[in-house]
């Protein structure tokens, strides 16, 4: 009889342990769930955020494109433009250089007109924001000119812009072109003495 109550005691620890260790494990599993969540969680949100950082990276570079294509659209068309002011400038000097024309009523008439499709053309560019790039008596700025020659001129400082072979041309802040100068220098101090020396006999 004795026997038989322990016997049933242990059989209900046991049944009560096993009871004890189901407990605990769903509660266990349920942490882990928890967290397993909770991490996804975190991770969408990172993964929400780097999504909008990248549309607002491409929402910007979007603006700045479609501001450039408005601004400097026009680039390509106007640097090719220049041409059609240059072939005028041309043949407005050869016309001048041209001896059977010199000083004749026709010619006079000609250059007047070329000089009305030169001005008409300067102020279509200027209301497109294309402007010429001052050069006479300027100092050369390597980013505005380049110097084709140096002309010797001692009234002048050296590297002073005394020439404009070619005229050059800014759209707003861009460089469509730069201007093709001839730059002074001082005279040589060698050639001054030499110069200088009074011829001997």
């Amino acid at each position: 009889m004795e026997k038989e109550e322990t016997l049933e005691k242990n059989k209900k620890q046991e049944d009560n342990s096993e009871k004890s260790e189901l407990d605990i494990e769903p509660s266990a599993e349920g942490e882990t769930e928890k967290l397993s969540s909770e991490d996804k969680i975190k991770e969408l949100e990172d993964k929400l955020t780097r999504t909008f950082a990248e549309m607002e990276n491409q929402r910007r570079r979007f603006e700045k494109e479609k501001d450039e294509a408005f601004d400097y659209g026009g680039f390509s068309f106007a640097k090719e433009a220049l041409n059609l002011l240059d072939n005028l400038e041309r043949s407005k000097l050869a016309l001048e250089n041209d001896e059977s024309l010199k000083g004749s009523e026709s010619l006079k008439k000609i250059t007047e007109h070329l000089n009305i499709v030169y001005s008409d053309m300067l102020s279509i560019f200027k209301k497109n924001n294309i402007e010429p790039i001052k050069s006479i008596n300027e100092k050369l700025d390597p980013n505005l000119h380049q110097a084709m020659m140096e002309v010797e001129d001692d009234s002048k400082d050296s590297g002073t812009i005394v020439k404009e072979i070619q005229k050059g041309f800014i759209m707003k802040d861009r460089l469509l072109r730069p201007s093709l100068v001839a730059v002074s220098k001082k005279k040589n101090k060698k050639e001054v003495k030499n110069h200088e020396k009074p011829q001997e006999n």
